[in-house]
């Protein structure tokens, strides 16, 4: 391919787009920069179908790469970039949700698309840049691929949006917030947010609305130049009367009826019947060479079927699979401290879904460093999140967690730091552990709820209580993009069916205060800003009333924190004294923790955390420390050892590390001769600071001591 560039002002910087000069072999390949970040960005797809059955095989891979960041890391032994860090697995996640809806469900190529980060500048984050090399380099190629599409990151500082802001105006500002989508409407949402009420979350929609609108115009002038025509892609599809055949099988066999049992239990039961019989009677009606092909397309058809079932009962019924009214929740069950040596726990049961999260308290040393290609930073406030198989009645092997496990650990994670206690209030790192033991939709919104419930429970002086809610939207596509409207249901509290035929997943939480995290993804092209609205106007409701049930079984967090759990005290230093108290190669302050047992963080400020389980080690440690960095003034009273005899007087130290000078006249009221005639070495002797001298040396005097001191 020729080598060619465009370029677009974006945010006030130049976004540049490149092909030709990189990886010629890919079906599309880009290179994009943003300022002086630079990705590349291939899509390849697979000239047959894929041995993998049952959906459309696509993977999305985000490289990170340690020399973008002229960084060079790892163990002395090992220098290869390893598996992707956290942040780098959300990125790919974000390009997932985004480009996912946009391709046929029925093709069956395996499609892969490789984002690469090969430089970056410290102030534009590769996710955007990512994010639109990907959604170039398919809309180039001759993958069929129904984009492309726009994003772009929104933050505010003050009063007023940015778009695509620095590192920086992120970390200052209320928002971060990142929006996908077509010219018209916007399909994938992942944001932070300090808690900003809906309507400013609505103007932050619009306001990214028209920049998307911009970049996919863009993208649409670079197909026209260099886009290559759409290949025929190889789609799980049977003859008309064959799946016309099946889906009447179903249908006549209670497929309709089965969706809409009670429990998600007897749902599936139900529907294994049913499709047990549609294998017996292809079985029966098929040659053996064909029954494969042909099971997995009547599965397919099974899932459009549901999906239509699903739909119409909705939209022209109200009628949810269990019953429920449109904006009606679950059952709601909130209990604390049910784990008798934990810190903190919650059990947040909703419906079917179930999260135990448990919170655990450490020193401030116990906070996890986080090295990435990106960034070097300390976190002590980190969410796990937890999905086992028996969650859903299934057996499948435990290989650590997966994708999912981390994205939905992130989002309950985001959901509670805009209001959790300062670092100076509340010193400790907190390690908050979602376990999902029952899963009916909605489980990382459980998780974030049982996160308030427990770090309450633990003590926690959190500002306000966070609940989450899972969000649902059926649309009419049959009215889509019709002159009078597109006729849609929104819906509360969306349940795993509701979510899986379901045109959209939209987790929202937040406090009475505001909004603290959303995530959104589509299972169409996306949704417009008028729709959001109605769904986040919805979700207020809703967050408010699970709110309620958080309140009635915690009202403030505990005034006690649980016997188990470690105690911190903050000492202030000087910081001319931390060496003092770190002594040569960590000396004494190895001795002090031998000795107490505790845990002794101490921080370039002067900032001193002293941690310990057990009061009485945590006090002498104090007090230790206290006598290592204590400024001698002049007045006070000492017990001092004698350590040194000269001919004119005797040294004593007053504190760990700190000597002074009894002159031989101050030894007594008298004249002394000797001064071995008043004190020999080893001797403890009252003293009082008479003086500290221009160069910081003490003077004193065991005449004017107050002889009474301890």
């Amino acid at each position: 391919m020729e080598q060619k560039k465009w370029s677009l002002q974006l945010g006030g910087r130049v976004l540049e787009v490149e092909t030709g000069l990189l990886a010629g072999q890919a079906n599309g390949a880009v290179t994009a920069r943003y300022g002086d970040t630079v990705v590349l960005a291939t899509a390849v797809m697979s000239k047959e179908a894929s041995k993998i059955s049952g959906y459309f095989p696509l993977m999305v891979d985000y490289e990170e790469r340690y020399y973008a960041a002229g960084k060079i890391k790892g163990s002395r032994f090992v220098k290869r970039d390893g598996r992707s860090s956290d942040e780098g697995i959300l990125t790919a996640r974000v390009i997932d949700r985004t480009i996912r809806p946009l391709f046929n469900s029925r093709m069956r190529n395996d499609v892969q698309v490789i984002v690469t980060v090969l430089s970056i500048d410290g102030e534009n984050d590769p996710d955007i840049t990512a994010m639109l090399a990907a959604s170039t380099a398919l809309a180039i190629s001759d993958i069929p691929w129904n984009g492309p599409i726009g994003a772009v990151r929104i933050g505010k500082v003050g009063k007023d949006l940015i778009l695509n802001p620095v590192n920086g105006e992120v970390i200052e500002g209320d928002l971060d917030l990142i929006l996908s989508g077509t010219k018209e409407k916007i399909n994938m949402i992942e944001a932070g947010i300090k808690e900003l009420p809906e309507e400013e979350i609505v103007k932050a929609f619009e306001f990214g609305q028209e920049a998307i609108k911009k970049i996919t115009g863009f993208i649409e002038s670079i197909v026209k130049e260099v886009g290559k025509e759409k290949a025929e892609p190889d789609l799980l599809q049977g003859d008309s009367d064959f799946e016309s055949k099946i889906k009447e099988l179903l249908l006549s066999e209670g497929l309709a009826s089965a969706l809409y049992e009670k429990d998600k239990k007897s749902v599936e039961n139900k529907l294994e019947e049913i499709n047990k019989k549609i294998g017996e009677y292809i079985e029966k009606e098929y040659s053996a060479d064909d029954t494969d092909k042909l099971k997995e397309i009547a599965e397919q058809v099974f899932e459009e079927a549901s999906d239509e079932i699903v739909h119409s009962n909705i939209l022209e019924k109200d009628q949810r699979p269990d019953g429920r009214k449109l904006d009606e929740i679950r059952t709601i069950d909130c209990q604390v401290g049910i784990l008798p040596r934990t810190h903190g726990t919650g059990l947040f049961t909703r419906g079917e879904t179930q999260a135990l999260t448990v919170t655990t308290l450490g020193s401030p040393g116990d906070e996890q460093i986080v090295d990435t290609m990106e960034e070097d930073t300390k976190k002590n406030y980190i969410h796990y999140y937890n999905f086992p198989p028996y969650s859903v009645g299934e057996i499948k092997p435990m290989r650590g967690p997966g994708r999912r496990d981390i994205g939905h650990g992130a989002l309950a994670e985001k959901a509670l730091v805009p209001v959790l206690p300062s670092r100076e209030d509340f010193p400790y790192t907190i390690l908050v552990v979602s376990e999902v033991l029952s899963s009916n939709g909605s489980s990382s919104m459980a998780s974030t709820c049982g996160s308030t419930l427990s770090l309450m429970n633990a003590g926690v002086p959190i500002k306000r209580p966070v609940s989450g809610i899972a969000m649902g939207i059926i649309v009419d596509q049959r009215t889509a993009n019709k002159e009078q409207g597109t006729k849609y249901k929104v819906l509360t509290d969306i349940q795993g069916l509701e979510d899986h035929y379901g045109d959209m997943d939209f987790k929202v939480a937040g406090s009475e205060k505001g909004i603290t995290a959303l995530q959104m993804d589509v299972k169409i092209d996306g949704v417009d800003v008028d729709m959001l609205k109605a769904v986040l106007e919805q979700s207020n409701k809703n967050r408010m009333e699970i709110l309620e049930k958080i309140k009635a079984a915690v009202p403030a967090s505990s005034s006690k924190m649980s016997q188990y759990a470690p105690r911190i005290i903050t000492l202030k230093i000087n910081p001319d004294k931390i060496r003092s108290v770190i002594g040569p190669g960590g000396k004494v302050i190895n001795e002090i923790i031998d000795e107490t047992g505790v845990n002794i963080d101490i921080e370039d400020d002067g900032s001193v955390f002293i941690t310990s389980a057990d009061e009485i080690s945590a006090k002498k440690a104090v007090e230790w420390v206290e006598n290592l960095t204590h400024e001698v003034k002049a007045g006070e009273d000492f017990k001092g050892k004698v350590t040194r005899l000269m001919n004119f007087g005797a040294f004593a130290e007053i504190l760990p590390g700190q000597e002074g000078l009894i002159h031989i006249s101050e030894m007594a009221d008298h004249r002394v001769e000797k001064v071995e005639d008043v004190v020999k070495v080893g001797d403890i002797v009252p003293v009082k600071v008479k003086e500290i001298d221009s160069q910081g040396r003490i003077n004193l005097s065991m005449k004017d001591a107050d002889k009474t001191t301890n």
